[in-house]
């Protein structure tokens, strides 16, 4: 067997619960998760693609990174907790962001005090992408929404709503092929974020999401992901789902901070997982409802050092065409 098919056959193992080759060693399941999924896996010796250095030389060719090619990190998302006493609120579907039968209708908790991704409140204000993410801990839902507004307790638009069963062993579809999720790729939100409780304690034990724009990507999707948004075309680029792995000769003990090393070492032992289109590449919790705080852990800019060359791209096989035929 290739070394290419004993790593996908390893990640899909992980992602079923069972005893995965001894050289893939998985970390415990979480976070959120009852089961070891994807992002558990440990990528050090992951196989490398054999075209990695083309596509990052694709994404340089392109560009770089976002944000005027440096890596930022955005910590605009909450992740909210609810309970059996949480309000549910029905909403009613934004047609422009909303899919079927990829996304679910039916009534989300609001915990109170809570927020959506960039906001003070629930209210979308901006024309940012606007995540709701609510995990319930009475029934183990972990409720993640694009483009949620809620703007009076009679109004609430939402975008693609997709409920993750936290306590189920999820397969290589996920929530279905070719289905979105409220990310671009398919994949949960959540459980890819890093934040300040995480960093402060000096591990993170799990792969991190990250963004390309989409005029740097490639039209299709590897696995994990089951989906992709459509792009500019065949560039030479990563596709959707694409698994980076910062090198291990990166000298990390030269980034500037504690938190910045520490979120380096899970790039470099998990790797980071393309999710979706957009300028800030990674994506942090707010600190609004964690022990720690960023101030003085983190800052925004303080793995800007870090360049495309700088990571590699695991090889995760073949590439799925984008067909839209969601089969849940």
């Amino acid at each position: 067997m290739s070394a290419t098919r004993t790593w996908a056959l390893a990640v899909l193992l992980a992602a079923c619960d069972t005893d995965a080759p001894s050289e893939f060693v998985t970390s415990s399941p979480g976070p959120y998760f009852e089961s070891t999924m994807f992002f558990n896996v440990d990528a050090t010796d992951a196989p490398v693609s054999p075209d990695s250095d083309s596509q990052i030389a694709a994404v340089r060719s392109a560009g770089g990174w976002g944000n005027g090619d440096r890596i930022r990190i955005d910590f605009g998302m909450t992740v909210l907790h609810s309970n059996a006493s949480t309000q549910m609120r029905q909403f009613t579907p934004n047609d422009s962001f909303f899919l079927n039968p990829d996304c679910d209708h039916t009534e989300v908790p609001v915990p109170i005090p809570g927020n959506i991704e960039g906001e003070e409140g629930y209210q979308c204000t901006t024309r940012g992408d606007c995540h709701l993410i609510v995990l319930d801990d009475d029934t183990g839902k972990l409720y993640e929404m694009w483009k949620a507004n809620i703007r009076s307790s009679l109004q609430f638009d939402g975008g693609c709503l997709a409920i993750w069963d936290v306590n189920k062993t999820y397969g290589e579809d996920l929530r279905g092929d070719q289905c979105a999720s409220a990310d671009g790729a398919g994949f949960p939100i959540a459980p890819l974020l890093f934040d300040a409780d995480e960093v402060a304690a000096g591990s993170i034990d799990h792969a991190i999401r990250f963004v390309l724009p989409n005029d740097r990507v490639r039209q299709g999707f590897v696995r994990p992901a089951t989906h992709a948004a459509y792009t500019s075309g065949d560039l030479g680029t990563p596709y959707y789902g694409s698994h980076f792995r910062l090198r291990a000769d990166y000298p990390i003990d030269s980034l500037p901070s504690e938190g910045a090393k520490v979120v380096a070492r899970a790039m470099q032992k998990y790797g980071m997982y393309h999710a979706d289109g957009g300028e800030y590449a990674l994506t942090a919790t707010s600190d609004r409802f964690t022990t720690a705080k960023w101030e003085g852990l983190l800052g925004a800019d303080d793995l800007a050092a870090l360049t495309v060359e700088d990571f590699e791209i695991i090889d995760h096989g073949d590439m799925h065409d984008i067909t839209n035929d969601c089969m849940r």
